[in-house]
């Protein structure tokens, strides 16, 4: 298309107000994920779980921590209440985040705060057994803490943590929603502002901003133009766009800590015959990940079903380059990246409210990259994507 009839398409953001337009995730909500955390400890074989700043403490707990060399961790019993353990001379402070009510123990410079996570423990009637320890828990904690407890034996907490959080609640679901229509919003004022010459760092800073005016608090946005669209994740290399070059845009944006994740990619000025072709291709494949996903089809057939595509195409076979060089796609929530993953090898059964990306990229070394990624859920019978996928390489957005 021209330049003029591309601004016209591009132009004006789906989404005027700003702010959240959805509410966050409530006290009780929380509660009950705090509940099947403990019914799964308990069928796991669980005496509790020990967990520090992140994702995984913020979705049960509402409480964000920065993280340094000194312990701020949470211990969640299978039965008694939580027990916080905290810097002594930050207690003023974290009681602050803490919900009320909550206990917290505080440890003083010169004392051994893995001790005193031990202790907790012990106060609530746990004196053997195992012990999840949440996938980010940084090693020095973990080697701490089986140091100062050997008769305990600590585990992976994945099976309570990704057992929870891989299941998202319609509440979670309003979310992402909207994160993901902010995202796509934002990206699509941006490009109003495309002309030739133009940085893709500077474009990468147009987009956020807009994403940001829109209610969300952080964005992130990588951007290639020409050639360097082939790198999945970007490229350091100065770009200036040009009449011709394919434009690929990947934002992500977070929204009440829940993260959106969408790719579009479109051509600045007219596609030649070889960038349609790829596009289509790639759309197709998107369209047959999508086309296999309902609840009981393994994360691995879904993978395939879009690899297939492309092999059948001429392209690959597997993660050989022309052809797609990584997963189809990964599970979403409060991580970007966070499990199940849509890759060859993993057999989980996808389950209704599961989330995940689809973005299975096509890339023509030294020519260029197509990449479409659209989040979707799964439902009772399909998958429903949170933003509607771009229509053609004509009308990208």
């Amino acid at each position: 298309m021209d330049r003029r009839t591309f601004l016209a398409a591009t132009a004006g953001a789906a989404l005027a107000s700003t702010g959240p337009g959805v509410p966050p995730i409530s006290d009780s909500e929380r509660q009950s994920r705090v509940e099947k955390a403990r019914r799964l400890m308990a069928s796991n074989g669980m005496a509790a779980i020990f967990v520090e700043p992140g994702s995984s403490l913020y979705y049960f707990t509402g409480v964000r921590w920065g993280r340094s060399e000194r312990m701020f961790g949470l211990v969640l019993p299978a039965r008694g209440e939580p027990v916080y353990i905290v810097p002594g001379f930050e207690e003023d402070r974290a009681r602050e985040v803490i919900p009320a009510g909550n206990e917290v123990r505080i440890w003083q410079e010169d004392e051994n705060p893995e001790a005193k996570a031990i202790e907790a423990l012990r106060d609530r009637g746990v004196h053997t057994g195992r012990i999840g320890i949440e996938e980010n828990v940084r090693f020095f904690l973990f080697d701490g803490l089986r140091k100062a407890a050997p008769a305990l034996q600590f585990v992976s907490a994945d099976p309570v943590t990704a057992g929870c959080r891989r299941i998202k609640s319609p509440a979670e679901l309003a979310i992402l929603t909207r994160a993901n229509e902010i995202a796509l919003a934002g990206v699509r004022t941006a490009c109003a502002t495309l002309h030739e010459g133009l940085a893709h760092s500077e474009f990468a800073d147009s987009c956020e901003a807009e994403i940001r005016k829109l209610g969300s608090p952080r964005a992130d946005v990588t951007v290639t133009f020409g050639k360097q669209s082939a790198s999945p994740h970007g490229s350091i290399r100065p770009q200036k766009l040009k009449d011709g070059d394919v434009v690929l845009i990947d934002a992500v944006c977070d929204l009440l800590g829940y993260q959106a994740d969408i790719t579009r990619t479109l051509i600045f000025g007219k596609p030649t015959a070889r960038q349609r072709t790829i596009w289509e291709l790639e759309r197709r494949a998107q369209d047959a990940a999508l086309a296999a996903v309902r609840p009981g089809a393994t994360c691995e057939s879904i993978d395939a079903a879009a690899r297939n595509v492309l092999v059948s195409a001429g392209y690959g076979p597997d993660y050989k380059l022309p052809g797609l060089p990584h997963r189809t796609g990964h599970g979403i929530g409060l991580d970007v990246h966070e499990w199940p993953y849509l890759v060859r090898g993993n057999k989980t059964k996808l389950e209704p409210g599961m989330c995940f990306s689809d973005e299975p990229m096509i890339v023509l070394p030294g020519e260029f990259g197509i990449r479409l990624e659209d989040c979707f859920h799964v439902t009772e019978e399909a998958a429903k994507t949170f933003t509607p996928q771009s229509e053609s390489i004509d009308h990208p957005l």
